[in-house]
């Protein structure tokens, strides 16, 4: 209520506003009156005006012609300074220490520029680009972009140096591999570096013919590998394999000492190894093969220049036995067997009886005792099957035959001299062929031994690699069986390399033993740690989920265990599960009060209202308590599962429930959005007619019917909200602005019947005024009549007034006169009064009265206990007083008209 109080002269911009437009009031419609002004004042005030109004253009004139003077100077003496820079610059050449004092000194943005093109050192750039970067910025763009260039080109040479250093120091490297090479070719193809092109080039070049050395020498050792796998189909003798094995092995040699042989694959150099060691291996198979059969032509060759009479087929087998052995598929083996048979063949045999002839004895041949008889037919048979098994070449059934015959010779069986000599010559023959099968096994057992020796370069598992050596001793044993004992130096070789190809593999079973040696030391710790949980657990402090999580560690460790001997396995296995048995049976017992739990809180969930409104808070209160429970003890991962989808389900049935009541509320507050939306449109539709007749019903209507209309979705209640504050203020909008034209309509035409009555007081006051000296009565009704009619009852109060002045004219206006002026103090009394109530600026003339005034008018209001505002009763008084006025006056009373006709009316 205080507010007038706190307002300052020229605070109100509306106020002023209207008082501006007040103090140039509109054209009075035609026979209406017009203010008074004063013939000789005029006059005067007119001509003292054109004076001053020359005066003032002439003034204005000469400065403008000075400023043009000034301003052509000025721009000649710029045009002057821009060709002495402009010459200034076309002298500098290439200086660009010059260029960046020129830029730094020029006012001139074009010749800064261009004096900017003839930069490029990168002191002289950051110079002009540290002044010039708030200063033009076209310059600054310029040596900005010719920084990055030098600062990019630098970062260029920079990777270019580090990626020749690599080059250079990958030169040097002994192991060069073609996908480093690549990878330095893919770095330097997107560096830009002109000045390290050529180095790295050479480099570069160098890298590639290493490559290229690698490559073929790659090539030439597989084409080697080629050649002396091809070495055995070519059917090449003795001195031509060796030939060939010996330039293939100076190759192969000066391959390892190239120095690009790190390059070579290990693999490929260990199967040339192989293949060398292995035709080096053939050729002194194939010499030896050769030398005996050199020996035994010369022998044939020998015994064909003796005479017949002097060889014995017996010394010949002996001496044919004794030679080397000769290859076991050769046509030279055939041709020599061939010979030595035409031999045998040609010489004189010994005549023997048939074995009838010679187990029959004459009985009466006289002397011969009885013991002469000979073997018995058993040992006869023996004999039989020792001479089968020696033409079979059957070497061990045939010694086991003749250990027997010489047990039942010791037995006292007597032969006679035939079967004697029939014996020796069949144990001659087991004994020929005794030593080629010693020989024959000498010779594998060299083989076995080789093979032995590359059992360890084969890379064989360690299983295999045990059932390899088991599996040569036991060859070995049956060359025993077969060929006989070995030679002592032969057995050591034999043993040492099947204890040298062995040896990875017992170190692997021995490092096998002490893991399962430390697998049953983990296991007997498990078992122990499973005891003393056990322990713990009957002291009734149990923490079940600790127990649980023992549990599972326990289990998940021993079935990580790994290998344990079978018999600690079997004590071990035994407690184990022992002592987890007895740990799990409380554990179970506490599960099955857990799942009961469980089970209440499923029902407990299913038991919930999901119209309820604190459903969700009891949900989440219930599912807190399972995950607590759930914390405490875990249950089986099975049986945990099987009750937590179960109690899963049971939450989404809630919440499927609750969204499905959400979905209808949502569909009914749709409803209501869309009867909300209808509302606003019928309101901003009805906005373009609305009238202040009809807008309060209209508005009162509306609220009742959108309190009425449920709630609408969250998401667009500020929206719609917003919609209807919207129409509504704009209903109102429309409203007051058919208030407002109202309101300057009757403004309007209360200032123009005001104007005439406050002209027609004035003629009353001065005859002498135009408005006294040109109109009479009639006039002045004609003119009255001439205006419209006002509305909200100010026209009986102006009729009434200016029919008083009219009466005053046509009787005692001296009377009139002297009410007119006697009223002017109480006019302007009121008149401040009413501009302090209505906020309105007074002038600077009125503002001790003003004051004096608010002081009163707050003192009444605080009596009154009302706060001031406009009162239609004394605008309306103020109106109907007759007093005179001025001009100052009359803009005070219509910028009050102005502002107060709709709470006047």
């Amino acid at each position: 209520m205080f507010d007038f109080l706190f307002k300052r002269q020229g605070s109100k911009p509306a106020a002023s506003g209207e008082q501006q437009g007040a103090a140039k009031p509109a054209p009075a419609k035609s026979g209406a009156a017009q203010p008074p002004v004063s013939k000789t004042g005029g006059k005067a005030g007119s001509k003292a005006d054109n004076k001053a109004k020359a005066a003032a253009a002439a003034a204005a004139e000469q400065a403008a012609n000075q400023a043009a003077a000034q301003a052509a100077e000025a721009r000649a003496a710029v045009a002057s300074a821009r060709e002495r820079q402009a010459a200034q610059l076309k002298a500098l050449g290439s200086d660009e220490a010059a260029a960046a004092e020129f830029i730094l000194q020029s006012p001139f943005s074009e010749l800064r520029l261009a004096a900017a093109e003839l930069l490029h050192g990168r002191e002289h750039l950051e110079r002009v680009y540290g002044a010039m970067r708030n200063v033009d910025r076209r310059v600054a763009k310029l040596v900005h972009g010719r920084l990055d260039a030098i600062r990019h080109h630098e970062a260029e040479l920079r990777r270019a140096e580090d990626t020749l250093a690599q080059a250079r120091a990958m030169l040097a490297d002994a192991l060069l591999t073609p996908n480093h090479v690549g990878e330095l070719d893919r770095k330097w193809s997107v560096i830009r570096a002109p000045e390290l092109a050529a180095d790295f080039e050479a480099v570069r070049a160098q890298l590639g013919a290493r490559l290229e050395a690698q490559v073929q020498l790659q090539r030439a050792m597989i084409d080697r590998l080629t050649t002396l796998r091809q070495l055995d189909g070519q059917g090449l003798d003795a001195a031509a394999l060796g030939e060939a094995l010996a330039r293939l092995q100076q190759e192969q040699t000066a391959a390892l000492a190239d120095p690009g042989h790190p390059s070579l694959p290990r693999a490929l150099v260990g199967e040339v190894s192989n293949e060398m060691a292995r035709l080096t291996a053939s050729l002194a198979t194939a010499e030896k093969d050769a030398a005996a059969l050199t020996a035994r032509d010369a022998a044939l060759t020998a015994w064909a220049a003796q005479p017949q009479e002097a060889l014995t087929p017996d010394a010949l087998r002996r001496d044919w036995q004794r030679l080397p052995a000769m290859p076991a598929n050769a046509a030279a083996t055939e041709a020599l067997q061939a010979r030595f048979d035409a031999l045998l063949a040609s010489l004189p045999q010994a005549i023997r009886k048939p074995k009838a002839v010679q187990a029959a004895a004459p009985a009466d041949s006289g002397a011969a005792p009885a013991k002469d008889k000979g073997a018995d037919q058993a040992f006869l048979d023996q004999m039989d099957a020792l001479e089968a098994a020696l033409q079979q070449g059957s070497l061990g059934t045939a010694a086991e035959i003749d250990k027997s015959l010489k047990d039942a010779k010791d037995k006292g069986v007597r032969l006679t001299g035939a079967q004697l000599e029939h014996l020796t010559h069949l144990r001659a023959d087991l004994k020929r062929l005794s030593d080629w099968a010693r020989w024959g096994g000498n010779v594998s057992r060299e083989e076995l031994i080789k093979t032995v020796e590359t059992l360890a370069t084969q890379n064989l598992a360690m299983g295999e690699l045990a059932k390899k050596v088991g599996s040569m001793r036991e060859r070995w044993k049956a060359l025993d069986t077969l060929s006989g004992p070995a030679p002592r130096s032969l057995w050591e070789r034999f043993d040492a390399a099947c204890s040298a190809a062995y040896a990875p593999a017992a170190a692997h079973f021995r490092q096998l033993a002490d893991e399962r040696h430390a697998n049953a030391a983990r296991g007997q710790a498990l078992v122990d740690e499973a005891q003393a949980e056990i322990a713990n657990l009957q002291q009734d402090n149990a923490d079940w989920k600790h127990v649980s999580a023992t549990v599972q560690r326990l289990r998940t460790a021993w079935s990580h265990l790994g290998a344990v001997d079978r018999k600690e396995k079997k004590r071990l296995d035994g407690l184990f599960s022992e002592a987890l048995t007895t740990l799990q049976r409380p554990l179970e017992n506490q599960r099955k009060v857990e799942v009961a739990v469980r089970e209440q809180l499923i029902e407990e969930v299913h038991k919930l209202d999901p119209n309820e409104r604190h459903a969700v808070d009891m949900l989440r209160e219930l599912q807190s308590r399972w995950q607590d429970h759930a914390r405490a003890l875990p249950l089986e991962r099975k049986a945990e599962q099987a009750l937590w989808q179960r109690f899963r389900a049971a939450c989404d049935a809630l919440f499927a429930a609750r969204k499905e009541h959400a979905h209808a509320a949502d569909s009914e507050r749709r409803t209501h959005e869309a009867a909300k939306e209808a509302l606003c449109a019928r309101l901003e539709a009805a906005a373009l007619d609305a009238t202040p007749s009809n807008v309060a019903r209209m508005l009162r209507e509306a609220a009742a019917e959108w309190q009425a209309i449920g709630p609408v979705p969250r998401a667009h209640e500020a929206r719609v909200e917003g919609r209807y504050q919207a129409a509504v203020a704009q209903v109102q909008a429309q409203v007051a602005e058919v208030r407002r034209a109202a309101d300057t309509v009757l403004a309007g035409v209360v200032r123009d019947k005001l104007r005439l009555i406050q002209a027609l007081e004035t003629a009353l006051a001065d005859p002498d005024s135009n408005a006294g000296t040109h109109t009479q009565g009639d006039d002045w009704r004609a003119r009255w009549a001439a205006l419209a009619p006002v509305d909200g009852g100010y026209e009986p109060i102006l009729q009434k007034r200016f029919d008083a002045a009219l009466a005053a004219l046509e009787g005692d206006r001296a009377a009139y006169a002297r009410q007119l002026q006697e009223n002017r103090p109480r006019l302007l009394n009121d008149l401040l009064r009413l501009e302090i109530a209505a906020g309105i600026d007074s002038g600077a003339e009125f503002a001790r009265d003003r004051l004096r005034l608010q002081v009163e008018v707050l003192q009444s209001s605080l009596k009154s206990g009302q706060k001031p505002g406009g009162n239609t009763a004394e605008l309306r008084a103020l109106l109907a007083l007759p007093a005179l006025t001025d001009v100052r006056t009359e803009t005070r009373i219509e910028c009050l008209m102005l502002r107060q006709p709709k709470e006047a009316s």
